[in-house]
């Protein structure tokens, strides 16, 4: 307003003082002037300037100069002027902002949309897709509340920094049959999010109001959301489905492959006895014994699949003690033998043996998936080393001399039945042993890294050290 009249005043002083001009000319100069204000304040401060330009257009312009006679025609001819065009200029520009707010605000409205697709399809596993979904809502529309009801899981998922109590009935009415509410007091808006003709779910927002297809667009975007999380779970149970199907049939045929040998061996003993009961007391003792020992072997390989059945899931019962884990390597080399089968295994211990408190089944289990991977992944007269000492942790570590793994699959081989299509075919296995392996490792807080080579690859597992051991 104030600036309004300044611009009369310095538009009156200019033409007055510094550029005597005539009476036609100054009009026109004030009629910009007005134009000019309507277009940039309103039609409130144009007015004013119309009259603030009729007095000193009257007083200074208009003879007789100096004197207010605003009965002359022209002084009201020059007032009705400059308040028409006052209130015309003021409509327009009026308009005009309106319009551009209006603009503004479905931009502002489509950003926020895409914004909010675009977030749907970056939610992650870590919390529910619902939960996710709606806070994301509440962020990206600035909502002081937002609260979605799920159908399908009958759960209510909450943002905003308000409450939002009290509706949960229509809320579930909206899911149920598709029904609306709106209360504008509050600035609570309740919709039913649709599936084609189905609700699904429904959604309460609290906050500015905002147009229906604004809030319609709001709920297909959830709709769709809502119907992709379902996708992946969906998919995600096949998955799982499929792999524990794939897992039966893998550990079944471990398990036939690896109960054959000390099969065959027992089978041959009994034989042997039964064919030929007078043979010496030396000969039946010792086919005895191997059938003993064999029996002894059958017994660790059931134990040790059924073991890896359960070890597949995430949740590992540790019964840890202290324990010598080079002697730990000494059981697991003696119980296996057979598959090594004279080939060059060397073992390396520190002068002081490594202690740490550990599930000694457990980390048998873990060593021999190890030296077993090394046996049956290089040639049969190249030799396997197992060197084990003290570090940083006690530290395991075995190393053959085979064709080394790509450095391609080296962050692959601890996945669950991974086996590399290189040898898949030509070497069996399950997928099973290195996954195993680190399982086991990590319920230790221990840790398994491999580091390969074409001609050399190297385990190593280390495990948090018995400092109690350490210090005695």
């Amino acid at each position: 307003m104030l600036l309004s009249l300044a611009g009369v005043l310095l538009l009156t002083w200019a033409g007055d003082s510094l550029l005597p001009v005539n009476a036609t000319t100054i009009g026109f100069a004030y009629l910009m002037l007005v134009l000019l204000i309507a277009s940039l304040w309103g039609f409130f401060e144009a007015a004013l300037a119309s009259v603030a330009a009729t007095l000193t257009f009257n007083y200074f312009f208009l003879p007789p100069v100096g004197e207010f006679t605003i009965a002359d025609p022209q002084n009201w001819v020059a007032l009705f002027s400059f308040l028409t065009t006052a209130l015309v200029a003021s409509r327009l520009s009026g308009e005009v902002k309106r319009r551009a707010q209006d603009a503004l605000a479905r931009q502002q409205d489509l950003e926020r949309l895409y914004t909010f697709s675009r977030a749907i399809l970056l939610i992650d596993n870590t919390e529910p897709f619902p939960k996710q979904l709606v806070r994301k809502l509440a962020d990206i529309f600035e909502l002081s509340a937002a609260v979605l009801y799920e159908r399908r899981a009958e759960e209510f998922y909450r943002a905003g920094p308000s409450d939002f109590d009290g509706l949960d009935d229509q809320l579930r009415d909206a899911a149920l049959q598709g029904t609306s509410f709106a209360d504008a007091k509050h600035q609570r808006v309740i919709t039913a999010v649709r599936l084609g003709s189905e609700p699904i779910a429904g959604l309460a927002l609290q906050g500015a109001q905002m147009p229906d297809a604004v809030l319609q667009g709001i709920a297909n975007l959830v709709a769709i959301g809502l119907e992709r999380a379902r996708a992946q779970d969906l998919a995600s149970q096949i998955e799982a489905a499929r792999r524990s199907e794939k897992l039966r049939t893998t550990l079944l045929d471990a398990m036939a492959h690896e109960f054959k040998t000390p099969l065959t061996s027992i089978m041959a003993a009994t034989t042997a006895l039964m064919s030929n009961p007078d043979q010496p007391a030396s000969s039946k003792s010792e086919l005895v014994k191997i059938a003993d020992e064999e029996a002894k072997h059958l017994n660790e390989l059931i134990d040790d699949a059924v073991e890896m059945g359960r070890l597949d899931t995430a949740n590992i019962q540790l019964h840890t003690e202290p324990s010598n884990v080079g002697e730990l390597v000494r059981e697991v080399v003696a119980s296996m033998h057979n598959v090594i089968d004279g080939r060059p295994l060397n073992v390396v211990y520190d002068d002081h043996p490594p202690t740490a408190p550990v599930d000694r089944r457990l980390v048998k289990l873990a060593i021999k998936q190890l030296v077993d991977n090394a046996l049956k992944y290089s040639p049969p007269d190249t030799p396997v080393t197992i060197h084990v000492h003290n570090g940083n942790g006690v530290t395991v570590t075995v190393t053959d001399q085979g064709k080394g793994i790509p450095v391609h699959e080296q962050a692959r081989i601890f996945e669950r039945l991974y086996r590399s299509p290189s040898v898949q075919n030509q070497i069996p296995g399950s997928g099973l042993g290195l996954s195993i392996a680190q399982n086991i490792v990590r319920a230790h807080h221990g840790d398994l890294a491999v580091a390969s080579r074409p001609g050399e690859t190297t385990f190593k597992l280390t495990f948090p050290a018995d400092r109690k051991a350490g210090q005695s």
